[in-house]
C-alpha cells in the first residue's frame, strides 16, 4: 500500500550550475591551443549553456516545491480517508494471494479487535471468526485464491470478552505488476445495522400479531374505529363499526348522510355539532350518543375522535373510534338502581359498613371480609379488586397507629369483643384520614358468626378538633407573650364562665386553679382604685353598655407587685343581664414608657432652654447695640420735638412729628426686648401661630448682623416670589435659624472672613424649603450625619447640642434636616418643613 511519507526530497545543490557544468570546464583546460577565434566561440557556447542550466535549475526547484505540496495533500487526504473510516466503522484491507501478506488500515484493526502493533496473518483473522462461519469462510478464500473471483460476504467474529460482531467483507481482485494475484477490499462493522435489522423485525411479527389481536378485541369489545374524509365528507368503517350500526361491510367510503341518518334524532345535532366544534376549533371530539340500526333496534355508543392535519397544519381527515356500550349502560342502570339508597346515605354520612365471617374463629390473612362501596371510597380503594387482605389492611393504617391496630385486631379476635377506635389511614394518592372503625361480635343461636361493623371517615371533625386545639394553644401563647388575659363573666351574679390562664397569670393566680372566684380578682384592686373600677363596672352593668378602664393599679397575688392593668368589657347582648366578656391588659411598661417619654421631653425642654440662654449671652453685645439705635433715635427725636416747641411761635406740626417717631422707636425697642424675653424664656411653648418664613429670616439677618461683622462676614438672603406661611412657633423657628447661622458664621472665623447666604422656596413635594450656606472650613470628616448626634462638637466651648435640638424642632413638625458639602469651600445646611395646605390637613 501507498505510503505518503516514504517520499524523500532531492539533495540540497543536485542541480546547481557547479554539477552541470564542471565537466565542461575541465575540459576547457585542456583545450588551451585552441586559438583567440576558438575562445571568443567557446564563450559564447558556454554562455548560452549557463542560461540553459539555470532556467532548468529553476524548474527542477519548482517541481520540487510542487512535489512538497501533492505531499502534503496525499497527507491531508490520507487523514481524511482515516477519520471516515472510523466513522464509518469501515477498514480497508490488501491481501498478496502469492504470500499470503495481510495489509490493514487502522480501522480495520479495531474492528477485529487487534492491537495496531500485531502483525496480521490469516491464521489470526480465522480464529477470530465465529465457530459456525469459520469453515464457510475457509472454503470461501480458498475458492478466491483458485479464481480470482471478487469478494461479499457477512460474517461473524467472537471477541476476546465473549461479544459478537457482525461484518461484511467487498474485496475486488486484481494482478500486480508481476502478474500476482491480490486483493483490495473493505470491511464493514454491521453490528448496529444488524440488531437494528432484528429489532425490526422482532417488531414487525410483534405489530402483525397486536393487529391479529387488536381486531379480535375490537370484536369482543365491541369496539370499532372510522375514518372521517373532510374534504369528501365520506367515512370508512371498520368491520365491527358496521356491526355496531348493524349494516354491512363497506369496501368502499360511506357518505355522511347516510350515517347521520342512523344517529337517534335526538342525538343528531348534539352529534354533528360537536363535529363541527372540533374541525372548527381543531380539538378532538368525544361524544355518547343512540343510534338506530336499520332494524330498528336502539344501541348507545361512544365515540372518540382526532384530527390529522397536513404539513400547513390544515386538518384533511379525522380518525376515532366507536364502542357499543348499550349492556354496560343498561346494568350500570341497574346496578345504581338496586344500590342508590344504600350508597347515597353511606355517602352523605360517610358511613360505610364491613363483616368478617373469620375474625374470632381463625386468623388468617383473607378474614372472610365484605365491604360496602363508601368503605372503598374512605379507603381509596377501587371496589373491582375485593376487599384487603390482612397485610394490606394494616399496610394502610398510618404507620405510628399500625401497631395498636393489629393489638385490637388481636384482641378482637382472641377475646371475641368489640371495638370501638379512630385511627389515620394512609389512601394510595398519600392523603391522610381518620376513621373511626366501630365492630360488635354477632352471635345467633348461641354460635359466634363472626363481626358486624362500620367505618366512618371522621377526618373533617378530628381537624376541626384539632385545629380548635392549636387555635386555643396559639390564643393562649399571644395572650402570655401580649400580657393580654379573656373572660367571660356575669358580673351581676359573680358567676365565671371563662377565665383564660393569662388573665389569672396577671393577678398573679396559678392558672392550674381553675376558675377563680370573681370576688378574688377584686381583692387584688390597689386600695386607692377599688371604688373608681367597681363604680364604673357598676355603672355600665346598670346602663347595659360596654367599658373601658384604663391605668388602675393592683398587687398580684403571688408577690404583691403593683402593676396597671385596663380591662374593656363588652356586653353580650345575647345573654343574660350582667352578661360579659372582655380583655384585660397589663400595661405596665406602656405607664413606664410615658413617663419616661414625659421626662426626657423635659429635660429636652430644659436643655434647649440652657442653650437659648447660652447663646443670649454670646450675642448680649450685638443686642445692647440693636437696643441702643432706636434709643438714641428716639432722643434725637425728643431734642427736635423740644426746639420745635422752643420757637416763638411754636412749630406744633413738626413737633407733633418729632413725637411720632419717639413713639415708633420705643415701639421697635420693646419689640426687640420682648422677642429676646420670648426666646429664653421657660415654660409652656407659646401656640403655633401663621409666621411668614421671609419676615423671621430677615429678623434674625438682623439681629446676627453685628456678630457676623465682628468677622468680616456678610449676610445675604435670596427669596423666591412670596413664599409661603407655615404653621409653627414662631420662637422655635428663631431658634432653628440662629443655630444654623451662628454656625455658618463660627465656621469662618479663622477663615479672614466670607459670605453666608440663605434662600428659601418650595421644593416638588410642597414643602418650604431653608438653605444657609457659609464659605468656611466645611463639614468634619467623620461625616455629615454625626454632627446632629447629641453631645457632639467640634467647638472647644459647645455643648454638642445645638443642631440635635434643631433636628429634633423640625422633625416634629414633619420635617427634615441635612447638611452638605459645597463644591467650592464651605458647608450649606438644609431644612424643610409644611406649608399652609399640609398645616390644614
Amino acid at each position: 500500500m501507498y505510503d505518503p511519507n516514504s517520499w524523500q526530497g532531492l539533495p540540497e545543490g543536485s542541480f546547481s550550475a557547479y554539477n552541470v557544468w564542471g565537466k565542461r570546464g575541465h575540459l576547457m583546460e585542456s583545450d588551451n591551443e585552441i586559438g583567440t577565434e576558438g575562445d571568443r566561440t567557446d564563450a559564447v557556447a558556454r554562455s548560452a549553456l549557463q542560461v540553459a542550466g539555470a532556467e532548468r535549475t529553476n524548474e527542477l526547484a519548482q517541481a520540487y516545491e510542487e512535489l512538497k505540496r501533492a505531499q502534503a495533500e496525499l497527507q491531508r487526504r490520507w487523514q481524511y480517508l482515516a477519520e471516515a473510516q472510523r466513522l464509518s466503522h469501515s477498514g480497508t484491507f490488501g491481501w498478496k494471494v502469492s504470500s499470503g501478506e495481510l495489509v490493514w488500515s487502522d480501522e480495520t484493526y479495531r474492528i477485529l479487535g487487534f492491537a495496531r502493533e500485531t502483525n496480521p496473518t490469516h491464521d489470526l483473522v480465522f480464529d477470530r471468526i465465529h465457530p459456525e462461519d469459520r469453515e464457510r469462510m475457509q472454503q470461501l478464500r480458498d475458492r478466491a485464491a483458485q479464481n480470482g473471483m471478487d469478494l461479499n460476504v457477512e460474517h461473524r467474529i467472537l471477541l476476546p470478552d465473549g461479544s459478537v460482531k457482525y461484518l461484511n467483507a467487498v474485496a475486488h481482485a486484481g494482478r500486480d505488476s508481476s502478474g500476482n494475484l491480490e486483493y483490495m477490499g473493505v470491511v464493514t462493522d454491521m453490528t448496529d445495522r444488524k440488531r437494528a435489522d432484528e429489532e425490526r423485525q422482532a417488531l414487525s411479527r410483534k405489530l402483525e400479531e397486536s393487529n391479529a389481536r387488536l381486531e379480535e378485541s375490537q370484536r369482543v369489545a365491541h369496539l370499532g374505529y372510522w375514518i372521517w374524509n373532510l374534504d369528501t365528507n365520506r367515512v370508512v368503517f371498520s368491520n365491527e363499526t358496521c356491526r355496531i350500526y348493524g349494516i354491512n361491510q363497506q369496501e368502499d367510503p360511506i357518505d355522511l348522510e347516510a350515517i347521520r341518518e342512523l344517529i337517534h334524532p335526538e342525538d343528531r345535532g348534539y352529534v354533528f355539532e360537536n363535529a363541527e366544534r372540533s374541525v372548527r376549533d381543531k380539538v378532538p371530539i368525544e361524544t355518547e350518543h343512540r343510534l338506530i340500526r336499520p332494524s330498528g333496534e336502539i344501541r348507545i355508543v361512544y365515540s372518540r375522535g382526532a384530527l390529522t392535519k397536513d404539513a400547513a397544519g390544515r386538518p384533511y381527515e379525522m380518525f376515532g373510534t366507536c364502542q357499543d356500550i348499550t349492556e354496560r349502560k343498561l346494568a350500570e342502570q341497574a346496578l345504581r338502581r338496586s344500590q342508590f339508597y344504600l350508597s347515597e346515605g353511606e355517602r352523605l354520612a360517610h358511613i360505610g359498613s364491613w363483616a368478617s365471617s373469620d375474625l374470632g374463629i381463625s386468623l388468617s390473612e383473607d378474614l372472610g371480609l365484605y365491604w360496602s362501596d363508601e368503605v372503598y371510597k374512605i379507603f381509596g380503594l377501587a371496589p373491582d379488586k375485593g376487599p384487603p387482605c390482612l397485610e394490606q389492611f394494616l399496610a394502610a393504617i398510618h404507620p405510628q397507629d399500625r401497631a395498636s391496630m393489629a393489638e385490637t385486631i388481636k384482641t378482637m379476635h382472641e377475646q371475641r369483643c368489640g371495638c370501638d377506635v379512630t385511627k389515620r389511614i394512609v389512601r394510595p394518592d398519600g392523603e391522610i384520614r381518620y376513621v373511626r372503625c366501630v365492630g360488635i361480635p354477632v352471635v345467633e343461636d348461641g354460635v359466634f358468626q363472626g363481626f358486624r361493623g362500620t367505618t366512618i371517615d371522621v377526618t373533617a371533625q378530628e381537624l376541626l378538633t384539632q385545629e380548635l386545639r392549636r387555635e386555643q394553644a396559639y390564643l393562649a401563647e399571644a395572650q402570655s407573650l401580649a400580657h393580654i388575659g379573656s373572660w367571660a363573666s356575669n358580673l351581676e351574679t359573680g358567676e365565671v364562665h371563662h377565665r383564660s390562664d393569662e388573665t389569672a397569670r396577671l393577678h398573679g393566680f396559678n392558672p392550674k386553679e381553675g376558675l377563680i372566684p370573681l370576688e378574688r380578682y377584686f381583692d387584688t384592686l390597689h386600695p386607692d382604685d377599688k371604688a373608681d373600677v367597681r363604680s364604673a363596672i357598676k355603672d355600665a352593668v346598670r346602663e347595659g353598655v360596654d367599658y373601658d378602664i384604663q391605668g388602675f393599679r393592683i398587687y398580684r397575688a403571688d408577690d404583691g407587685q403593683i402593676r396597671f392593668l385596663r380591662t374593656v368589657g363588652h356586653r353580650n347582648p345575647a345573654g343574660e343581664s350582667g352578661e360579659y366578656f372582655g380583655v384585660t391588659m397589663d400595661i405596665t411598661e406602656l405607664k413606664r414608657a410615658e413617663e419616661e417619654r414625659e421626662r426626657l421631653r423635659q429635660l429636652e425642654a430644659d436643655i434647649a432652654h440652657i442653650n437659648r440662654v447660652n447663646m443670649m449671652g454670646e450675642l448680649a453685645a450685638a443686642l445692647a447695640h440693636e437696643i441702643k439705635q432706636p434709643i438714641a433715635a428716639a432722643i434725637t427725636s425728643a431734642s427736635a420735638c423740644l426746639r420745635w416747641l422752643g420757637h416763638v411761635p411754636p412749630d406744633v406740626e413738626r413737633a407733633c412729628a418729632a413725637a411720632a417717631r419717639i413713639e415708633q422707636e420705643g415701639n421697635r425697642a420693646a419689640d426687640i426686648i420682648n422677642s429676646l424675653r420670648s426666646f429664653y424664656k421657660t415654660g409652656t411653648p407659646a401656640e403655633r401661630q401663621w409666621v411668614d418664613v421671609k419676615g423671621t429670616v430677615r429678623e434674625m439677618s438682623a439681629l446676627l448682623r453685628t456678630e457676623a461683622a465682628r468677622y468680616s462676614v456678610t449676610i445675604r438672603t435670596e427669596f423666591e416670589v412670596d413664599p409661603p406661611h407655615i404653621l409653627v412657633d414662631r420662637v422655635q423657628l428663631q431658634q432653628v435659624l440662629m443655630n444654623l447661622m451662628l454656625n455658618a458664621i463660627e465656621a469662618m472665623k479663622d477663615t479672614g472672613g466670607g459670605n453666608v447666604t440663605i434662600r428659601s422656596g418650595v421644593n416638588r413635594e410642597g414643602h418650604v424649603t431653608v438653605s444657609i450656606s457659609d464659605t468656611g472650613i466645611g463639614l468634619p470628616a467623620e461625616g455629615p450625619d454625626l454632627i446632629f448626634d447629641p453631645f457632639h462638637t467640634t467647638k472647644p466651648q459647645g455643648t454638642g447640642m445645638g443642631l440635635t435640638i434643631t433636628r429634633s424642632i423640625v422633625e416634629s413638625y414633619g420635617g427634615r434636616v441635612w447638611a452638605t458639602t459645597n463644591q467650592g469651600p464651605g458647608a450649606t445646611f438644609y431644612f424643610t418643613l409644611p406649608t399652609r395646605a399640609e398645616a390644614h390637613a
